[in-house]
């Protein structure tokens, strides 16, 4: 009788410690959330909108971004839709620097900085390589600030509208993080 008190007590210790262990995982912090965005970022480079512009490079502020070296700052309109009359929802704000050797490619370090709709307030930091010439490349998500704090992921970008003669960009960026 005593060995059957003790394999139930035994039994019971078990099942709550097992039911203790599965609310503690089901409920941990430690399991993110997957957020899903598609935006657009407006790069122009000349006209009365412009909103990057050449600060350094081999010739100076004169040097053009499909040059080697050359760093350009940017504080782009980002929208919810490819028209710049669509809702803006934030900025991208940072820098590209042209680190091809071909000029082909910049390298990217800007944060998009969220000030109206469901994440405003909250940033998204992008870094990674961006070779213009093809019509997807994939970068890092590396982090966040605000609903994405603790993020890492990646997005996809892709040139949405080009024109080189006037050096004006339309860019939809498709990005998938994991968050806390």
């Amino acid at each position: 009788m005593a060995n059957n008190h003790l394999n139930l007590s035994t039994n019971l210790f078990n099942l709550l410690f097992t039911i203790t262990l599965l609310y503690i995982a089901w409920n941990n912090p430690a399991h993110p959330e997957q957020t899903n965005l598609i935006f657009y970022v407006h790069d122009y480079l000349t006209g009365h909108d412009a909103s990057a512009i050449t600060v350094a490079g081999r010739h100076g502020p004169t040097s053009s971004v499909f040059h080697f070296g050359t760093i350009i700052a940017v504080d782009d309109p980002v929208t919810v839709g490819p028209t710049i009359e669509s809702q803006e929802i934030g900025r991208a704000q940072g820098l590209y620097i042209n680190s091809e050797l071909e000029g082909k490619g910049l390298h990217l370090m800007f944060s998009v900085i969220f000030t109206d709709g469901e994440y405003k307030g909250s940033s998204l930091e992008i870094q990674g390589a961006d070779l213009f010439a093809m019509k997807e490349r994939e970068f890092s998500i590396v982090s966040g600030t605000g609903f994405f704090r603790f993020v890492k992921g990646y997005g996809i970008m892709e040139t949405h509208f080009m024109d080189l003669a006037n050096l004006r960009a339309i860019l939809k960026l498709n990005v998938t993080v994991k968050h806390y």
